[in-house]
Order: C-alpha cells, then structure tokens, then sequence
C-alpha cells in the first residue's frame, strides 16, 4: 500500500482483536516514541522495547509484556536477534508478528538492512504465531524476495493501487537550484512543512543555512550530526508547524507527520523506489501536496561515478545502473510523470491531469542531428587527439567558443568546431543529459569524461533516430490543478470559521506542548477545520465528525467545547 494508505491498520486492528501482544518488528528507533504516543492517544496499549531504553524503563516494559497489559509492543529487528528479547517473547502470549517496512529484506530493493534477513527466524521459532509483511515501495521482484526470504511464499498477498492523487508531480532542469527551490517555497508553500532531500551532508548544511538566511525556518538532519541533535531536529518537524527539514535520505522513513505540504529533491534520487517512497511523505493527509526535483546533467555524471566506484560485485553495480536508468526514464518522459511511475510498480493507469507533463506537455523533437554532432565530437577528440573530456568541452567546441582550454589543445581546428550554434549551451546540456539516460553516451573515469557506448554505433551510422524532450516554457504550478480528480479538498472556511480554526490550533499547539508529543496525535488539521466548520454545541454533536473517536472525545472533548465558546460573544 502507499505511504499514508493505512498499512498499520493492518496489524493495528487484529492486534486488538486477537488475544495476546502483537509484536511490530520496526527499523525506525528514533520513531518509535510518537508511534507509541499516538497509539495511546487513541486508548491503545502500547509500549516499545529499543536501545534508548533505561534499565528500569526496560523491565518496567517487560513486566507489563509479560502480564498480558499490551496489545502493541514495537522491537527494532537488531533487539529481536538478541537471546534476551528471544526468551522474553517465549514467556509472553504473542497475538502476531508485524514485518513493518519489509522492503528492507531485499538486497535489490532500495534500502537494504542485513539485520532483516535474520527475520526469517519468527517461523521457525514460532511457528503457530500469524506473520504480515507490509512496505509502500516494492516492485514485483522486490516483492518477491520479501515472500521467500520471510517464507511467505504460502500467505495471501495483496497489493493496492500505489498511487497517490493528491500528489503533484513536478521534475524541472536545475538553473540556480537554491533560487528554483527559494522561488517554490515562496510562491506555493510560505508556511508549509515540507522536506528537502540532498544527496550530501555538506550540501545539507548549506541549504538549510541558505533557507534560514532567507526567513525560511529550516533545520539540518545527516548521519554526521550527533544523535542528540539529530533526535532534537526530528522532534521539532513533528511538533511544530511550518517548519523545513533539510535532509540526506538518512531521514523520513515512517514519519507519520500528516501536513508536510512538499517533498523537495535538489539531487536526483538513486531509484524509482527511494524516490517514490519519500515523495510519500508529503500529503498524507490526502490533501493537495507537491513533490518537486530539479535535476541537471551533473546529477547523472555523478550518479554514473558513484555507480563505477561502488564496492560490490558486478551484479550488484549492474542493478544500481538498472535503478539508475529507471530514475532517468522518468524525469525525461515526455508522458504522464504518474502513468510512468506506476508502471514501474507493475500498475496500469491513465493521464493523471496532475503533473507537470499533463499541465504543460513537454514537445518531443528529432534530435538525431544533434546527437550526431555532440557523438561526433566526443568521436573526434579520442580518435585524432586521443583526448577525452567533460560535457563542458565538447559543448564549448560546438558552440565556437575560443575557451583558453579550447586554444590551449588547438581544439579550434577540429572540423567540428562551431557547428552547433543553432542551439544554446543549456539546450546541448539537455541533449547530453538525454543521451546520458538513453545509454547513447556514458560518464568513464573519475574526471566524468564522455565516451561513446555501443548504441552511439547506430547514430553515427544513421542507422537510429533520437528522440528528445524539449522542456516547455512556462512551468505549471501548485495552483494549476486545483479541480483535480483524486485528490481530497480541503473543507473550505467561512470568514467566521477561520479564526475559529486558528484558536482550535492554539488550544492543540497548547495541549500537545503540554503533554509532550507532536500535534497530529491531538488531532489532524482536517479534524480542526471540520470542527471550526460545523461548530458543534454538545459532545454528541462533536462525536460526529472525522478524527474524534471515543478515546479522543472523552479526553478533549469537553476542552474543544469550551474553545469554541470562548470565540462567543
């Protein structure tokens, strides 16, 4: 299922059906608490055993484990391979055994965790105990690898539609990616939570010092920071409002925080699945959100070095080059962003109307000749200079321009040089790049010089047409498909309703300061602007609506009351 499609459900529900504790096999330590408080602000039992425990916490936990007082008890699979937790678990009544983000059992998936092959133990050790895997991004062959390495081969599968509608899909060519990114947030987002991915933690600081100095409130989150700060900066995303998180893919599994309005990408993501996954961030409140990625011709040099230079066998750099050109595949359709995304998980599906190749379709030209050109310079460099360079040389000698590199190795003299002014220099990036992604051209060595690769054999030859993606003018916005169908409207506000709203905010901003967890475990913003909306009167009234259940309506009920009243004259 989709990020923020309800898989917790899932073991969420038999867990309080079934007699005994279920046990949530989770990789996400740092989340665990909120998981936890939200559960309980539901009326649920809950608790968690992990590393950041105290002893007595620690046994305190056990003891209620052990006394049959949970229906949820959460475990990182590191704690479940000790002999400790193992004997503890033989004691206990375990109702079932939920695998929580089980794409990380698959060595071909996207995010890979050894200590997830060693869950292949819960069968045999308690065989009688029911099993659920559940992920947001597996493809067929990734989903494949999680049934037998879990032996769930004999389980019933299934698998919802991966598609999020209310999330607009936008990939943009980089031109001065902080200024794109400022431009984004001031124009569609000023306010709104959100995410920004980074592929390095210096990039990471430099952004989020960037945003800061812009009046944009932005925190750092990286695997080089302290785990203190770390854990400090993921807490304030969660608890306060309209707050950017800069961040390396080191951050956003399970976070469960409803209103992140945009998921920004200033890098290229590796795969498909990372990308999906934590564009899965943004809307889970099924709200209009925005995932955004402005990518350039560097990202693919780069992403093409790290794949040469990786450890591993050549299977392995094999399949981080089938990721990688999967990746490439979507940022250059010039079809429906959404029906390619899907497609990549094995489902059918039809123009969204909601993305940027559906809002301002993208031309397609023969670029044939231009590729010839560009193939035939990076040809004429290794052969009669036996010279290689970077995309910026062969580019400068097509353009004409007499670069001191260019007079340098006398590169005005080749009978290439000038003969490709019809286009501009970002146009030959883009023709670059392209050829990049269709395996044309390929990135050798540590400098990310150009080299030719077996396909360029048929252009050169005239034997191939190229195809290439002209990027339109004017670039759609957030605003440009608010009619959209899929995507949950937000409940509209009358003038009088709106401060209402806000003061129902500030009484939730209040209460969840107070007891110490992030605000959506009060309530969502939908439930407050539903709430402000119809103004109930009594706690009958108040039951009624989306997001107030039994626990919540005897816990705030009366408070929620008495916030409405006191707006009244």
């Amino acid at each position: 299922m989709p990020t923020g499609g309800g898989k917790s459900l899932c073991y969420q529900i038999p867990a309080l059906v079934r007699d005994g504790t279920a046990v949530v096999i989770s990789p996400l330590i740092a989340l665990m608490q909120d998981q936890v408080d939200a559960l309980r602000a539901l009326g649920t039992r809950a608790d968690f055993l992990n590393s950041t425990l105290d002893f007595d916490t620690r046994r305190a936990v056990e003891a209620t484990f052990l006394a049959g007082d949970l229906d949820l008890l959460y475990l990182a699979p590191e704690a479940l391979g000790t002999p400790g937790v193992q004997r503890l678990l033989d004691r206990g009544n375990i109702a079932l055994f939920a695998i929580d983000e089980a794409h990380c059992v698959s060595q071909w998936g996207h995010d890979f965790r050894p200590d997830y092959l060693a869950l292949s133990m819960l069968h045999e050790r308690w065989p009688s105990v029911p099993r659920i895997a559940l992920t947001a991004t597996a493809t067929s062959a990734t989903h494949a690898e999680i049934a037998t390495r879990l032996q769930l081969e004999g389980a019933r599968h299934f698998v919802a539609s991966f598609d999020r509608p209310n999330i607009q899909y936008r990939i943009v060519p980089k031109n001065e990616p902080r200024k794109q990114l400022l431009h984004l947030l001031r124009t569609e987002h000023a306010g709104d939570a959100g995410i920004v991915y980074c592929l390095s933690r210096a990039s990471v600081e430099k952004i989020a010092e960037f945003l800061v100095d812009n009046g944009i409130p932005a925190l750092p989150y990286h695997a080089g920071l302290d785990a203190r700060t770390r854990a400090a900066n993921q807490s304030r995303f969660l608890r306060e409002d309209g707050l950017v998180m800069v961040a390396t893919i080191a951050f956003g599994m399970g976070i469960d925080k409803p209103d992140v309005r945009f998921v920004a990408h200033l890098d290229l993501p590796k795969s498909v699945e990372g990308y999906y996954q934590e564009t899965g961030r943004a809307g889970r409140d099924g709200l209009p959100s925005t995932a955004w990625l402005a990518y350039g011709l560097q990202d693919v040099v780069q992403q093409r070095k790290l794949i040469d230079g990786s450890d591993g066998d050549l299977a392995h750099r094999r399949n981080l080059a089938a990721h990688l050109d999967a990746m490439l595949a979507l940022c250059e359709t010039v079809e429906c962003r959404r029906v390619q995304l899907l497609a990549y998980f094995g489902q059918e599906s039809k123009p969204c109307g909601n993305c940027d190749t559906c809002l301002a379709p993208p031309e397609s030209w023969d670029g044939t000749i231009a590729a010839q050109k560009l193939l035939s310079t990076v040809l004429r460099l290794h052969r009669e200079r036996n010279q290689r360079f970077g995309a910026t040389q062969s580019i400068d000698i097509l353009l004409g321009k007499r670069t001191d590199k260019v007079a340098q190795h006398r590169h005005d003299q080749l009978s290439v040089f000038g003969i490709g002014t019809e286009l501009s220099e970002s146009e030959w990036r883009a023709v670059v790049r392209q050829l990049l992604a269709q395996g044309l051209l390929a990135v050798e060595g540590e400098y990310g010089t150009l080299a030719l690769t077996e396909g360029s054999k048929g252009v050169l030859g005239r034997q191939r047409e190229v195809k290439l993606r002209r990027e339109p003018e004017r670039a759609p916005t957030a605003r440009a498909a608010k009619a959209r169908s899929g995507a949950a409207a937000p409940v509209q506000l009358s003038p009088e309703a709106a401060p209402v709203f806000e003061r129902l905010r500030a009484w939730r901003a209040a209460t969840a300061k107070e007891q110490g967890v992030p605000a959506y475990v009060i309530f969502h913003d939908a439930t407050l602007r539903q709430i402000a909306a119809e103004a109930p009167r009594t706690l009958t009234a108040l039951s009624t609506i989306s997001g107030v259940g039994e626990a919540k309506l005897a816990k705030f009920g009366q408070q929620i009351l008495e916030t409405l009243a006191s707006g009244e004259d």
